[in-house]
């Protein structure tokens, strides 16, 4: 079966967030490339793009990987405040739930706190300090 794995996008500060979720989530980088480990005589990288993220991947749990990059200058910036899409996280328990809600959304703004949702599931929605958006879940009911 296909797997998803989320990919974001950053201003320049792909390294820095990617930091910050390893703290939370553990584990190790499988990848971190930069620009310069790229750059050519015909394909040149500025130096103010040089050590910024080509691409970056933190393996979560069994299956999944959230990955990233800086966007490119020549692109021009992210509008980090309109991401229309959320990254959902299901916690194999209350515990975990709240571990990763509260770690993920210290310095963010919280939407909807963490607690029982009308649908049976412990749930939570929050933009963290680097403007992405993410739902923690935790259902009692799902093996």
């Amino acid at each position: 079966m296909a797997h998803i794995n989320p990919y974001i996008h950053f201003n320049g500060n792909a390294e820095e967030a990617f930091t910050f979720y390893k703290s939370i989530f553990g584990g190790e980088f499988a990848m971190v490339s930069r620009f310069s480990d790229f750059s050519s005589p015909g394909h040149p990288v500025s130096e103010s793009e040089a050590n910024r993220i080509m691409h970056i991947a933190l393996p979560i749990g069994k299956n999944n990987v959230l990955m990233a990059s800086d966007v490119p200058e020549i692109l021009g910036k992210v509008n980090e405040n309109e991401n229309r899409s959320k990254i959902s996280i299901s916690a194999e328990s209350k515990e975990e739930a709240d571990k990763l809600f509260n770690g993920l959304s210290a310095g963010g703004k919280i939407e909807m706190p963490i607690a029982d949702s009308p649908w049976g599931s412990y749930f939570g929605m929050f933009r963290d300090k680097y403007g992405i958006e993410w739902m923690v879940d935790f259902d009692p009911r799902r093996d």
